[in-house]
């Protein structure tokens, strides 16, 4: 039999981000214990910031039946002359039965002991209780908190629970608080409770009390609101994603209002009006003309026939904290960017101040001056080292002490206003691009080596003072640090040797591990390239180092790799590599024609001798050249016998065989892809 099964955990405002964080667990946490209790069925997860929401349409009123099989021992040992043993009796008392209704079954070519019951299932509202104290227990918001007496803890203090199965009431008691027919409305309709009488009555109530239940409409009503305050204002929202799921988590009744500040603060940069209004008021930003305006949306929870009182207070909050912004931006003007204070400005205990940070990125900026200067004037060595030291200047100001998100932008802006370069003004904007899977890149050679000297000296910093990764902790994100670096040589095609740079730079680095740091580098390559690994093996095997090298070869090989005929033209080459495993093909390697007894093994000489020489525009062309020899190479393996008696053709067929691999390997080890 089917009910409609609701249940509704009422809770004090939850916090939006940290719930946020676990919603993409919550529905599988519940699915996993349904299927658990055998009661696996359909249902929709809700949420507001009082309340959590399970709701089933139909939802069985008890397990099923089922049979549960016991095996003993075999029957010789189970019973003596016809009397049962100990074996037998213990059986019995496992099953619960007498040891005349024990039963005997086949198994594994023995008779053994054997008995089958039913085994009835439970009434649903006999679990639910249980079933939502382990689903309650099981969400991991990060912090919780206890409240009362209650040795449990939740992210918020629970205060009511209703479960109604059918028209029927389910009865227990977790957390302290026992299970009624009763909700709550919204605040601003009242603090008393409703009584609702059945599963389906709920959502109309609910409705009448101010709530707006699923999420997805709050949404909607949100975003419908947007698209009518931007066309009778002819503006634009700023939708950040991230902060309208927060509104849609922290509102039970959403409204979008209209405010508005003076604009005297828009002579603020626009990323400390946007920070100030997101950050601290979840507010967004309106744009009109494709430029920041002094109006801002706030979306309310509140329910009144006046919202005037609430733009009137958000305003005053907002006036308030954009007067801070602007206190803050007049005195750092004033101030003025210096890098001298960074020397009292720890930067890691082992490693010194940001001063000496700046300092060790400043050596690696001229480096990669030296090794890039045919792309950038040569007089921009002196700015570079500017842009270094100047970097992290803002980190003294007072609004980033406010904001620390703004690091770097906000030297940009001071930058800019002390009339530096603007190549070091854009650097400082840029040195830590990439930022995220998305981000952009440095848009410049210049920005560019600004922001490959910060990330090369945190990750030869770190590993020199041993603070390298392991398992899926990365606490100073070396790994996002290498990934940044391949993105910009490879947006940039900057010549970038890993094995070199490394080598060169660790004169720096007293003490660093160089083997390590380049392993880590390379095994960042597998996780940076959407491939089949063996590919990347394969190439980082053929002792390739340059990044864009690197890059191209994978996507070269990769690509033969994924077509139809590779795995027939795989066989052939195993073939080679097998040959010559034992062979070092790296020493100078010579083939005497004289030596040749075959046809088949001059074809494929001169086959090879073709190709060898030939000028290939890519390194995909250069493979399908290679490939290309399979049909000689089968006629070789066909019809001669490498492994012959006389040492010298059998080493001539051998070379054959290992010059045109290495050929091969200049670009990948083939042995090492499996498909």
């Amino acid at each position: 039999m089917l009910k409609p099964l609701l249940i509704e955990v009422g809770v004090e405002e939850l916090p939006a981000i940290p719930f946020l964080k676990e919603l993409p667990n919550i529905e599988k946490k519940w699915v996993e214990i349904l299927e658990k209790n055998e009661l696996l069925c359909e249902f929709n997860f809700y949420y507001t910031p009082r309340r959590l929401v399970l709701w089933h349409r139909e939802f069985s009123v008890k397990q099923p039946d089922s049979f549960e099989e016991f095996f003993g021992a075999p029957i010789e040992i189970a019973f003596k002359d016809g009397k049962p043993t100990n074996a037998a009796i213990s059986f019995a008392k496992k099953c619960d039965i007498d040891v005349e209704d024990i039963q005997t079954i086949s198994k594994k070519s023995k008779e053994v002991l054997y008995f089958k019951k039913e085994v009835k299932g439970k009434n649903s509202k006999d679990l639910i209780g249980d079933m939502l104290h382990e689903f309650l227990h099981s969400l991991n918001f990060g912090k919780s908190m206890r409240w009362g007496n209650f040795d449990e803890s939740f992210i918020r203090p629970i205060r009511w629970i209703m479960a109604l199965l059918g028209d029927e009431k389910v009865e227990f008691e977790i957390y302290g608080i026992k299970s009624n027919n009763i909700s709550y409305p919204h605040r601003s309709v009242s603090y008393e409770p409703f009584e609702v009488k059945f599963a389906g009555e709920y959502f109309c109530k609910l409705d009448k009390q101010g709530v707006v239940l699923y999420q997805n409409e709050r949404r909607k009503r949100i975003l419908d609101q947007f698209y009518k305050i931007e066309k009778e204002n002819n503006v634009k929202i700023d939708i950040d994603e991230n902060l309208l799921e927060e509104v849609v988590t922290i509102t039970e009744y959403p409204t979008s209002l209209f405010g508005t500040f003076d604009e005297e603060f828009l002579k603020l940069p626009k990323e400390v009006i946007i920070t100030s209004m997101k950050e601290n008021q979840r507010y967004f930003p309106v744009f009109k003309d494709e430029k920041l305006s002094n109006h801002f949306i706030v979306v309310s929870n509140a329910l009144t026939d006046d919202y005037s009182l609430i733009v009137k207070g958000n305003q005053k909050v907002l006036k308030a904290r954009l007067s801070d912004a602007m206190f803050f931006y007049q005195n750092d003007l004033k101030n003025g960017l210096s890098y001298e204070g960074l020397k009292d400005v720890v930067y890691m205990q082992e490693l010194g101040s940001i001063y000496d940070k700046e300092l060790r990125e400043k050596e690696i900026a001229y480096y990669l001056f030296e090794k890039l200067k045919l792309l950038i004037e040569e007089n921009k060595k002196e700015l570079i080292g500017r842009a270094v030291m100047l970097s992290k200047a803002d980190l003294l100001s007072e609004m980033v002490y406010e904001f620390t998100e703004l690091q770097g932008l906000m030297g940009y802006y001071y930058a800019k206003a002390m009339k530096e370069n603007n190549f070091v003004c854009l650097s400082i904007k840029e040195q830590y691009l990439p930022n995220s899977e998305t981000s952009l890149l440095p848009s410049t050679i210049f920005s560019s080596i600004v922001s490959l000297s910060n990330k090369l000296d945190t990750l030869l910093s770190l590993f020199m003072i041993g603070k390298i990764p392991t398992g899926n902790k990365d606490p100073f994100g070396l790994r996002r640090a290498v990934n940044g670096i391949i993105k910009i040589v490879l947006n940039k095609k900057i010549d970038f040797d890993i094995s070199n740079i490394l080598n060169d730079l660790s004169k720096y680095y007293d003490g660093i591990d160089r083997n390590k740091t380049e392993e880590f580098f390379l095994d960042r390559m597998y996780q940076f390239f959407d491939v089949n690994p063996s590919v990347v093996k394969s190439v980082l095997q053929s002792g390739e180092r340059d990044i864009c090298n690197i890059s191209n070869k994978i996507k070269a090989l990769d690509k033969i790799v994924n077509s139809s005929e590779f795995k027939e033209i795989s066989t052939t080459f195993k073939r080679v590599a097998n040959i010559i495993k034992d062979m070092n093909i790296d020493d100078d390697i010579q083939i005497d024609p004289s030596l040749f007894e075959k046809t088949q093994e001059k074809d494929l000489y001169h086959a090879f001798m073709i190709l060898k020489d030939k000028k290939f525009s890519d390194y995909e062309v250069r493979l399908e050249e290679l490939f290309s020899l399979k049909p000689q190479i089968d006629n070789f393996f066909d019809n001669v016998m490498v492994n012959v008696e006389n040492k010298k053709i059998k080493l001539n067929r051998k070379n054959l065989i290992a010059t045109i691999y290495k050929s091969f390997k200049e670009i990948a080890d083939i042995r090492e892809i499996t498909i």
